[in-house]
C-alpha cells in the first residue's frame, strides 16, 4: 500500500514537471533583455569635439545662479513635472499592491441569525487563503510591477532633465531677443537720423523724393521688426512663466550679454549610453514585458490554492468569538483546461508586447546615437559660420564708413550708403541669432550625452 501511494506520488510530481517543461517551451524564444544588451555595445565610437569640459550635469555648462534658481523653481512648480511625479508615486503603489498578492490573505466574519421557533445563533469565523506561487508566476508578476516603477522612475528623471534644459533654452532665447531689440534700436535710430538728414537737404532742394521714400521706407520697415521683437520678448517670458509654473509674476532681470556656455566633452558611448535615463526606461519596459510574458505562460499551468478556515456557532455572541471553534484544512489543484484559447493567446500576446518593447529600445538607442551626432555636427559647423559672419561683420563696418565718406564727398549716393547700413545691421542680427543657436546646441549636445538636473 505504502509503495502504492509513493508511486502515485512520483507519478504526481512527474507529470507537473512535464507541464512545467511544456510551458516554458512555449515561452519567449528570444532573450530581449540581452539582445538590447548586445545592440548597445556595438556602438564603439561616434564623432568628437575638438574642445570639451568634463561636465557631471548641465547647470556645469553655464555659470548663473540666476539661472539655477530659475530651473529648481521649475523643477518644484512645473504642472507636466508633478503629473510624472504622480504616475511614479501610482507605479510604486502598484508594486506594492502585486507584492501582497503573494501572501496569505485572511477574512474574519461574524453573523446572527434567527429563525422562527428557534432560538438566535451565532456564528464567528476565520479563513486563511493562500495560493502556492508553484511555479513563481505570482512572483513574475510582482518583479514586472517592479520593473514598472523603476521604468517610470527613468522617465520621471528625463522629464526633469528635460525641464532643466527647456528653461536654460528659454532664458538664452530672451537674452538673444533682447540682443534684438538692442540691434534693431540702433538700425532705428541710424534711420531716424537719416530720414531727418535726407528731408532737410530735399527741402533745400539738394536731394530728391526717391532718396526720401526710400528713407522712409526702411525707417517704417525697421519700427515694424522692432515691434514684432518686442512682442517676441512678451511672448517669450509667458513662455517661460509656465515652464516654472507660474500664472504671472514679476518680470525676470536678464544679464545685457550671454554668459558663457562651454561644450560639453563628449565621451565615449559606453559611458554616455549608459546613463540616459530615456534608454534605462525602454530597458526596464523589455526586463517587465519579458517577466509578464512569463507569468502569462505559466498561467497554463496547474495552481495549488491552501485555505484554512476556524468557524464556531453558538446561542450568544461571547460564545461564538471562537472559543471553542471547529477548524478546517482544504487543498486543491486546479489547472485550466479549456477557455477556449483564451490564455494561450494571452500569452501569446505578452510575447508580442515584448518583442515591441524591444524594438521601441532599438529606436531609443537609435535616436539617442542621431542625438549625439545631430549636435556635434551643428557645433562644428556654427562655429564655421561664426567665424565667417564674424569676417563679413568686419568688413561691413568698413565698408560703411568709406561709403560715409564717399556720400560726403559727393561719389555715392544716399541709397547706396543705406544700403551698406542695412546690410550692417542685418550681420549683427545674424550673428546674435548664430551665437545663440550654438549656445543652445551646446545644452541640447549636454542633454543627449546623458547629462541632467541635479538629484
Amino acid at each position: 500500500m505504502r509503495n502504492r501511494v509513493r508511486t502515485k506520488g512520483i507519478f504526481f510530481l512527474l507529470f507537473l514537471v512535464i507541464l512545467f517543461s511544456s510551458a516554458c517551451s512555449m515561452g519567449l524564444k528570444k532573450d530581449y533583455a540581452a539582445l538590447a544588451d548586445q545592440d548597445r555595445e556595438r556602438i564603439q565610437r561616434w564623432s568628437v569635439l575638438d574642445e570639451g569640459e568634463q561636465a557631471a550635469i548641465l547647470g556645469d555648462l553655464i555659470n548663473s545662479p540666476e539661472l539655477e534658481a530659475l530651473v529648481d523653481e521649475a523643477l518644484a512648480a512645473n504642472p507636466d513635472l508633478q503629473q510624472t511625479l504622480l504616475t511614479l508615486r501610482i507605479r510604486q503603489v502598484q508594486y506594492r499592491k502585486t507584492f501582497g498578492d503573494r501572501l496569505p490573505e485572511i477574512k474574519g466574519g461574524y453573523t446572527a441569525g434567527k429563525e422562527e421557533d428557534t432560538d438566535p445563533s451565532y456564528t464567528g469565523s476565520l479563513s486563511i487563503g493562500w495560493e502556492v506561487d508553484l511555479w513563481r508566476k505570482l512572483a513574475d508578476e510582482s518583479r514586472a510591477a517592479g520593473k514598472d516603477a523603476a521604468q517610470q522612475q527613468a522617465l520621471y528623471q528625463s522629464a526633469r532633465d528635460t525641464l532643466g534644459a527647456e528653461v536654460m533654452k528659454a532664458w538664452l532665447e530672451l537674452i538673444a531677443t533682447q540682443k534684438n531689440i538692442a540691434i534693431e534700436k540702433k538700425r532705428l535710430d541710424v534711420l531716424e537720423k537719416n530720414e531727418a538728414f535726407i528731408l532737410g537737404r530735399y527741402k533745400n532742394g539738394l536731394g530728391t523724393l526717391e532718396d526720401l521714400d526710400s528713407a522712409r521706407t526702411r525707417t517704417a520697415s525697421s519700427r515694424a521688426g522692432l515691434e514684432e521683437y518686442r512682442e517676441n520678448l512678451a511672448r517669450q517670458r509667458r513662455a517661460l512663466n509656465s515652464l516654472l509654473g507660474r500664472e504671472a509674476g514679476p518680470a525676470l532681470t536678464l544679464p545685457a550679454d550671454y554668459p558663457a556656455v562651454v561644450p560639453p566633452l563628449v565621451s565615449l558611448p559606453a559611458q554616455t549610453l549608459k546613463r540616459r535615463p530615456d534608454l534605462k526606461a525602454a530597458y526596464l519596459t523589455i526586463e517587465a514585458e519579458s517577466l509578464r510574458a512569463s507569468a502569462a505562460y505559466k498561467a497554463l499551468l496547474p495552481s495549488i490554492d491552501l485555505e484554512a478556515a476556524l468557524e464556531d456557532v453558538a446561542d450568544t455572541p461571547g460564545a461564538a468569538l471562537l472559543t471553542d471553534p471547529v477548524w478546517s484544512l482544504l487543498s486543491g489543484l486546479t489547472a485550466p483546461l479549456y477557455q477556449g484559447g483564451k490564455l494561450r493567446a494571452a500569452a501569446e500576446i505578452s510575447g508580442l508586447e515584448t518583442a515591441k518593447a524591444y524594438q521601441a529600445y532599438r529606436e531609443t538607442l537609435l535616436d539617442a546615437v542621431n542625438e549625439v551626432e545631430d549636435a556635434v555636427g551643428r557645433e562644428r559647423a556654427l562655429k564655421k559660420r561664426v567665424r565667417h559672419i564674424n569676417t563679413a561683420l568686419t568688413s561691413a563696418r568698413s565698408n560703411r564708413l568709406q561709403y560715409r565718406e564717399k556720400y560726403r564727398a559727393g561719389l555715392a549716393g544716399m541709397l547706396d550708403l543705406l544700403d551698406v547700413q542695412e546690410q550692417t545691421y542685418d550681420l549683427e542680427l545674424q550673428l546674435n541669432n548664430l551665437i545663440h543657436e550654438r549656445l543652445v546646441n551646446r545644452i541640447d549636445l549636454g542633454l543627449a550625452l546623458g547629462l541632467g538636473v541635479k538629484q
